[in-house]
């Protein structure tokens, strides 16, 4: 099982040497160390829904830059508390942000962020596994697909919604790595049909490397995590590099670089 929630309850102040108690309020995140492993967990109880809203992707970041001071946490678990693990960014905020300032210019900045915490998922030295359970939707999809290992309950939902929602999909750089993980014949059809799909089909696609029961979820990431605590740090740092360059290697022409400003852009379009 995951070891209980101690009284490390905020992202930041849980890394008080390396992220300022200030760039998120408490609850945004919760952090629970245990030897080598570090297990994050997102914590909607703070929040109105199981969403992606700019307090938590503050945190989120927070907690990996402050990695850059901690070697020896060798593996970092993203999960949530929540009904589900994460059900896509906060639209709500986002349109607020276009009302506040309509050149987008606000909301680009926003939408930067995700990208900024995608990369550092993907660059942190720890390796990185996500545990998910209930729905997987949007930038909660994102998100776990930047993470180096996945596993997923087998009723996990995962949908990817933005065309159904007039949007381009364009959170946090994801395009790139999700046709790298899975192939680009099904992320297209998944994408332009925004049909909803199943752990079985997730792990076919390999968007998740493990499924199991929501009772046993625990023991199947634990199952990861022994064995990595016990491998040599710098064996870890050094496959993980290797592994990046040849991913990017086959993402020369990655334009994840533009997704914030196509984003802030189509929203701001007159409609």
């Amino acid at each position: 099982m995951n070891p209980p929630i101690t009284s490390s309850q905020a992202g930041p102040a849980a890394l008080p040497d390396t992220a300022p108690p200030d760039t998120a309020p408490p609850g945004a995140v919760s952090l629970t160390r245990t030897g080598s492993v570090l297990h994050v967990r997102l914590n909607p109880t703070a929040q109105d829904d199981d969403v992606l809203d700019t307090a938590v992707l503050d945190a989120l970041i927070a907690v990996l830059d402050g990695l850059h001071e901690q070697p020896d946490i060798q593996i970092l678990v993203l999960s949530s508390l929540g009904k589900d693990f994460c059900l896509g960014a906060d639209r709500q905020e986002y349109q607020e942000a276009l009302a506040d300032d309509p050149t987008g210019t606000t909301l680009r900045l926003a939408a930067d962020k995700a990208h900024r915490l995608c990369q550092a998922l993907e660059n942190t030295h720890a390796v990185t596994i996500a545990r998910l359970h209930g729905g997987v939707v949007g930038a909660g999809l994102a998100l776990a697909v930047h993470c180096d290992l996945r596993a997923g309950a087998d009723t996990c939902r995962f949908r990817m919604p933005e065309v159904g929602l007039g949007l381009a999909p364009a959170w946090g750089g994801a395009m790139g790595r999700l046709i790298a993980e899975a192939g680009a014949a099904r992320i297209r059809e998944l994408m332009l049909t925004c049909d909803e799909f199943d752990a079985s089909t997730a792990q076919r696609l390999g968007l998740l490397h493990k499924v199991a029961p929501l009772d046993r979820l625990d023991e199947a990431v634990t199952a990861w995590t022994r064995p990595l605590a016990r491998r040599s740090p710098q064996a870890l740092v050094l496959t993980k590099r290797m592994l990046a360059g040849y991913a990017r290697a086959a993402r020369t022409s990655d334009t994840a670089l533009l997704d914030s400003h196509l984003l802030a852009a189509q929203l701001a379009r007159p409609r």
